[in-house]
């Protein structure tokens, strides 16, 4: 591993908290953004625009949107399912959008109502209307697993972005891997087989989640595949209200520590990261996760030493 440095892109405060019942007070969302900030992260998944309906947790998109747009410094992204709620969040002042389509059908039906040929047309139609000023990531979900149709052969995720990447050559394309079972060898195949395909036009993000303990393993092996930028939630907080059994994101703490033992400098302090991790963790119907925030708590009522 070199000392190249990476971009985490802290995805709690959307990825994170949707998933959660009671409703989060807006104040408390804005000072956990603001705790995040202050710890360092530069680029953060704030908030959706979204049905209300569909996920009442992102009904203060635009509050949200507002507050963290007044963060110095930090490069705000928001989530958007289709044209109209781009419209709306560009309205609202969002620069930064990240667009989601499904590889898998179930997946796809189950999360924006629409199977994965249906929302690849509704991205082209994106990417016809999106202002040239606005930064655009496209998501791919289920780009190695599926919660419904179990694992996603990588012929039929590479011909979906076949379909996808040439619209715009620039673009961030993020493979996620929603369901958390995927494993290493798997990731780095992938995007081995994806940077190759596509050349140096757009740039790679791993989304990843810890269902079954491998989150920071698969970075690594993203990592090792030569991808830069990763999402992670803060304490772990996550699980996919439209892929049942997925527990968190990989934890932002978890990446940040490792990485850092690693000689990779993430630019974040770690101190005041785990700090807003407690306190996201003990939210009111958080799914909160991750390794290092409980051995360093542990660590430290035990009185042994952090350098170790």
């Amino acid at each position: 591993m070199t000392n190249s440095n990476v971009t985490l892109v802290e995805v709690g405060p959307r990825d994170g908290f949707q998933p959660i019942v009671p409703f989060i007070p807006t104040q408390e969302k804005i000072r956990l953004l603001q705790s995040l900030h202050a710890a360092g992260l530069r680029r953060i998944e704030a908030t959706a625009f979204v049905s209300d309906r569909a996920v009442p947790q992102m009904a203060d998109a635009t509050e949200i949107l507002a507050a963290a747009s007044r963060l110095p410094g930090l490069d705000v992204q928001v989530l958007v399912p289709n044209v109209k709620y781009y419209e709306r969040a560009v309205e609202a002042g969002a620069r930064h959008v990240a667009f989601v389509i499904s590889v898998s059908e179930a997946h796809s039906r189950n999360n924006v109502r629409r199977s994965p040929d249906e929302a690849a047309a509704e991205y082209e139609r994106l990417i016809e209307t999106i202002d040239p000023g606005v930064a655009l990531r496209l998501n791919v979900a289920t780009a190695f697993d599926c919660p419904f149709d179990g694992p996603v052969a990588a012929q039929t995720t590479l011909a979906l972005l076949d379909r996808l990447a040439p619209l715009r050559p620039d673009v961030e394309i993020a493979l996620c891997d929603t369901t958390g079972r995927v494993t290493p060898d798997r990731v780095a195949s992938l995007f081995d087989t994806a940077m190759a395909r596509y050349g140096t036009g757009p740039s790679w993000v791993f989304h990843g989640h810890d269902t079954y303990g491998l989150g920071v393993a698969n970075v690594l092996a993203a990592y090792a595949a030569g991808v830069r930028v990763f999402d992670a939630s803060f304490g772990g907080l996550g699980g996919c209200p439209f892929a049942p059994g997925a527990t968190g994101n990989v934890a932002t703490e978890d990446v940040v520590w490792t990485l850092e033992r690693m000689g990779i400098d993430t630019g974040i302090d770690l101190e005041p990261l785990l700090a807003a991790a407690a306190e996201a963790a003990v939210l009111p119907g958080a799914n909160a996760g991750g390794r290092v925030r409980q051995a360093l708590e542990g660590a430290r009522c035990a009185g042994v030493g952090l350098a170790g």
